[in-house]
């Protein structure tokens, strides 16, 4: 008989079934309650944020452009202040050029005088002395300092206005820059939507830059530039105004002090042209008597020349014949001939050489003479050209600049000649 297999495993209750099944409905329809709440909480909560992000959204939309028109007028008054700032810049440096003209205008006198002045110290000598010359061109020298250092007060105070304006002026600039780029980047971030395509999150975007600064210390730093451009801008006024004043005090007070200068040039050349005549006469007959001098040395030194073959034929004589042989070798007449030959001729070139050092002696000392004379000469020329010079130099003071053509030769002091032999010699030994 056939038996009916059963399927192994645990066997539920009917009852069992029932409540599981009532079970899985009450727990669906729980959790469906639960789903609604939140899903009503999650509406809530959407249209809680959507209203909240889009008045955040409009609210700093409003702040950005409050802030940009702030931006921009400000913008607008340093614009201003920087065009101010320009013209005055402007008109100070045509002033400090005014004035560097005029201190220019003092620099030809000056440099005029100290040049006579600068000339005279090559004087040499006996010829170096304090004379009326020198007490005029000291005085000019004092007058022209005396404006110069006004002028150049002046200039000195316009050029430290001028950097304290660029300094001012860089500052708007500086904060101009700022404000133009903040207005793009503000004007940027205005622009810029939900649906724009460079947009992205950031990290730690709400950080508190380095350098921030509150919305007064903003507002006081524009206004600090702007007080302080329009300060300098003051004090650039009132000292254009005492430039102006300087220069015109300053332009008449040399005329007569070149006079005086002049006149005492004039009379102190005469004196040194009355010298010069007498010490060139000296001159000539020291020169002349050199010459004759030199002559007589040449022929003591063509002489001695001579001697001094003859000797060096007796030495080579007397060398040649010790080399006969054996008995040849013999003191003959010839042997002592060629003795007495050379010991004469060494006494002969001894005594032409004495008297040769006595003559050079001798012409050393017309030479040393002569060079005290023509010293005197050159310190008395040397002054008398310096002086020429000086006045030719004078001449810039009243002719003007493009029509003055120098005189005198200024880098080649002594006439333009050559040098004879006995000069040569002379400043050889000098």
């Amino acid at each position: 008989m056939a038996t009916l297999s059963e399927k192994p495993g645990e066997r539920f209750r009917l009852p069992d079934w029932h409540i599981n099944r009532q079970l899985l409905s009450s727990n669906a329809e729980r959790q469906r309650d639960a789903s609604h709440i939140i899903r009503q909480e999650a509406r809530i909560l959407r249209n809680d944020t959507n209203n909240q992000t889009i008045w955040d959204e409009r609210d700093n939309q409003t702040r950005l452009s409050e802030h940009i028109e702030s931006v921009d007028r400000w913008k607008e008054i340093l614009d201003k202040s920087l065009s101010d700032m320009d013209a005055e810049i402007d008109n100070l440096t045509q002033t400090k050029e005014v004035a560097e003209r005029a201190l220019q205008g003092k620099n030809l006198p000056l440099d005029v005088t100290i040049e006579c002045l600068t000339l005279r110290e090559s004087r040499r000598d006996i010829d170096v002395v304090k004379d009326s010359v020198e007490e005029e061109l000291h005085k000019e020298v004092e007058v022209i300092d005396t404006a110069k250092q006004a002028l150049q007060q002046r200039v000195r105070e316009a050029f430290e206005q001028l950097c304290l304006l660029q300094e001012a002026r860089q500052q708007l600039n500086c904060d101009h820059r700022s404000k133009m780029e903040a207005l793009e980047i503000d004007r940027t971030c205005l622009s810029l939507s939900v649906n724009s395509p460079n947009i992205s999150l950031k990290v730690n975007p709400t950080r508190i830059p380095n350098g921030c600064c509150t919305i007064q210390q903003w507002d006081e730093y524009s206004h600090y530039n702007k007080d302080r451009a329009e300060a300098e801008a003051k004090s650039s006024t009132d000292l254009r105004e005492a430039i102006a004043l300087t220069i015109t005090e300053t332009n008449n007070e040399l005329e007569a002090q070149r006079v005086a200068t002049e006149f005492a040039f004039r009379k102190w050349m005469r004196e040194l042209e009355k010298a010069l005549n007498e010490l060139r006469w000296q001159e000539k007959n020291t020169l002349e008597e050199i010459a004759d001098l030199e002559e007589d040395i040449r022929q003591l030194e063509e002489d001695l020349h001579i001697k001094m073959r003859n000797l060096k034929l007796a030495h080579t004589r007397l060398e040649t014949r010790t080399c006969r042989p054996s008995m040849e070798l013999c003191r003959d007449q010839v042997q002592y001939g060629l003795t007495d030959e050379v010991h004469q001729l060494e006494a002969t070139i001894a005594a032409l050489k004495q008297k040769l050092a006595q003559t050079q002696a001798t012409l050393d000392a017309l030479y040393k003479h002569l060079s005290r004379i023509q010293s005197d000469i050159a310190c008395k020329s040397n002054s008398l050209m310096l002086d020429t010079k000086c006045m030719d130099i004078r001449r810039k003071l009243t002719v003007p600049a493009e029509k003055y053509v120098p005189e005198v030769d200024t880098f080649n002091r002594t006439t333009n000649r050559t040098l004879s032999p006995l000069k040569s010699r002379q400043l050889e030994l000098a």
